[in-house]
């Protein structure tokens, strides 16, 4: 099984939160773990922003930063090219998602695709876990 990590699921591995335990679970169970390109940007400016809005925990984020730093090169990483902005904006369209979801949920489907794998997509956003479901990937 492979496990696709959108952006929300990827913070937890570096951050806890509630489902961080269950998460890193399943990192351990996987084959390997799976992410779009663009959950870099997105990592970074969710931590970014964390650290301006609670100062307090300003090195605690730059201790996750460099974790991630450290275990980027370790995730299959889903480049974004012209076919899959394409499939995502079908996504878009067909389940009333936001741009960036849809391109975490066509990646997750091509890493399936390519891998002839089962994913497991993890994700915290219910409307993005139901977009996966209907898509025959497996999901909490």
């Amino acid at each position: 099984m492979i496990l696709f990590c959108d952006t929300s699921a990827l913070l937890k591995l570096y951050i806890i939160e509630p489902g961080s335990d269950e998460l890193k679970a399943r990192v351990l169970e996987a084959e390997a773990v799976a992410v779009c390109r663009i959950a870099w940007a997105e990592a970074y400016a969710a931590l970014s922003r964390r650290a301006r809005e609670v100062p307090e925990d300003a090195l605690i984020i730059e201790q996750a930063k460099a974790a991630l730093v450290a275990d980027w090169p370790h995730f299959v990483v889903l480049e974004i090219n012209q076919p899959l902005v394409e499939l995502a904006g079908e996504y878009a369209d067909m389940f009333a998602l936001r741009g960036y979801d849809s391109i975490q949920l066509a990646a997750a489907f091509e890493a399936g695709r390519i891998s002839q794998t089962p994913i497991f997509f993890a994700c915290f956003d219910a409307r993005l876990n139901k977009a996966a479901k209907l898509l025959g990937m497996l999901c909490a």
